[in-house]
Order: structure tokens, then C-alpha cells, then sequence
């Protein structure tokens, strides 16, 4: 299905994928994609060539209304934030400066971890749940922010 030109590169990763997982296994297809390709999902070439269905993973987000659309291009704006911000964080860069400054300023960090559990929220998956034991982003922001 996406084998489309407009899909850009979305059908050769999952050829390569493929290519790599033996023995096949739905899970493990889901599980070798990365948060790039699921961002990706939500385009709007990759979104309609996947039969539009893929908001269905949402089910708690807000509907929409004339003023705010919560639709595909929303969700794909959304996932785009955390893509960057998880980037940043890979590439060692700093995440609790105000951009620019040696001044510490931990609202950059904060709203994109409230973001990112705003997002399981509307998956309805219990955040606190799966986050137990290993969620110290609270804590170590409130520590940060003594300093």
C-alpha cells in the first residue's frame, strides 16, 4: 500500500525490514520500525495510502473541533516535537538551557515530557503504570531547577 511515490522512502524501510527479520513475525516488524517511520505514518501520503486508520490508536485524544483539528497532520506535528527532542537528547545536546544562553531553563524538557505523556494518555495506556521504576524525569527537573 505504500508503494506510492508520494510515500518517499516508507516502502523501502519496510523492505529492509523485512529482509532482516528471520523468522518473520508481525511483532517483531512492528517492534524493528523506528519512531521515525511511525511519525512518518501520520503524513498525509503515508496517512490515506494507509487506509486512514491509524488514529484509531488514539482513542482518549480530544475530537476535534472547528477551531483545533486533532487529525493525522496534528498527531504527525506532535510525534515531530518528540523526534526532535529525542535527537537532541541522542546527540548529547542541552535540553534544560534556554536556547542560545548559559542560562538553565527546564520548560523545554518539561513540555516535551508532558507531551509525550499527554500522547500515552490518549493511546489510554497507564503512563504511571508502565513508566514505574524507571520515571525519574520529574525529580531530577525539580533538582535541576534548585540548582
Amino acid at each position: 500500500m505504500f508503494n506510492h511515490r508520494h510515500c518517499g522512502k516508507t516502502p523501502y524501510i519496510i523492505s529492509d525490514a523485512l529482509r532482516k527479520l528471520t523468522p518473520y513475525a508481525h511483532s517483531r516488524l512492528v517492534a524493528q520500525m523506528d519512531f521515525g517511520f511511525w511519525r512518518y505514518a501520520f503524513a498525509r501520503h503515508q496517512f490515506f495510502a494507509g487506509g486512514q486508520s491509524l488514529l484509531a490508536i488514539f482513542p482518549a485524544k480530544p475530537i476535534s473541533t472547528p477551531t483545533h483539528r486533532y487529525d493525522h497532520s496534528y498527531i504527525f506535528a506532535e510525534l515531530e516535537k518528540v523526534n526532535l527532542f529525542r535527537n537532541r537528547l541522542a546527540h548529547h545536546e542541552p535540553v534544560c538551557f534556554l536556547p542560545g544562553h548559559p542560562r538553565k531553563d527546564i520548560a523545554f524538557s518539561l513540555h516535551h515530557y508532558t507531551l509525550i505523556r499527554q500522547l500515552f494518555k490518549w493511546m489510554q495506556i497507564d503512563e504511571a503504570a508502565l513508566l514505574f521504576g524507571i520515571d525519574h524525569i520529574s525529580k531530577t527537573l525539580k533538582d535541576i531547577d534548585k540548582l
